[in-house]
C-alpha cells in the first residue's frame, strides 16, 4: 500500500461526493413527502460514480483508492453532522456527541470503499481483457 502515489485530488473529491447520502437522510428526516428510498439510490449512484471513475480510468490501486474515499466521505459526515445538529436542532448529534460512534461509521464507510473498489479492479481487468490484441 503506497498512500503517496494515491490521486489525493480525486479520493478527496470522490469522498466529498458521498456528502449526498448524509444530506439527504438530512432531509428525509425534516421533509416530509419526501422518498425514504433516495439515501439508499444515491448510495447506489454515488456507488457506481466511484466504481465509473475508478475502473473507466485506470486509476492505479482502485482497492486503496476506495477505501480512503471512503473514509474522507465518513470524517467529512461526521463533521457535517456535528455542524448541522447544531445549527438544525440546537443541540451537538450524531458521532461528535457519542464518539463510540466514530469507529463504526470509519468502518462501514472502508468496507463500502473496499467493495467499490474490488468491483473497480475487476472492471480494469475487464477492460484490459478486451483489448484488441497488437504486434
Amino acid at each position: 500500500m503506497d498512500f503517496k502515489r494515491l490521486q489525493w485530488p480525486l479520493v478527496v473529491g470522490l469522498g466529498a461526493l458521498a456528502l449526498v447520502r448524509p444530506l439527504l437522510n438530512i432531509v428525509t428526516e425534516q421533509v416530509e413527502g419526501v422518498d425514504v428510498a433516495a439515501p439508499i439510490l444515491a448510495t447506489i449512484g454515488v456507488s457506481l460514480v466511484w466504481i465509473a471513475a475508478v475502473g473507466l480510468f485506470r486509476v492505479g490501486q482502485p482497492v486503496l483508492t476506495l477505501v480512503c474515499a471512503g473514509l474522507v466521505s465518513a470524517v467529512l459526515s461526521i463533521v457535517l453532522s456535528g455542524v448541522l445538529s447544531v445549527t438544525l436542532v440546537g443541540e451537538l448529534q450524531g458521532p461528535l456527541a457519542r464518539p463510540i460512534a466514530i469507529v463504526p461509521v470509519l468502518l462501514i464507510n472502508a468496507v463500502w470503499g473496499a467493495l467499490a473498489g474490488a468491483l473497480a479492479l475487476g472492471l480494469q481487468r475487464l477492460r484490459a481483457d478486451r483489448r484488441p490484441f497488437r504486434r
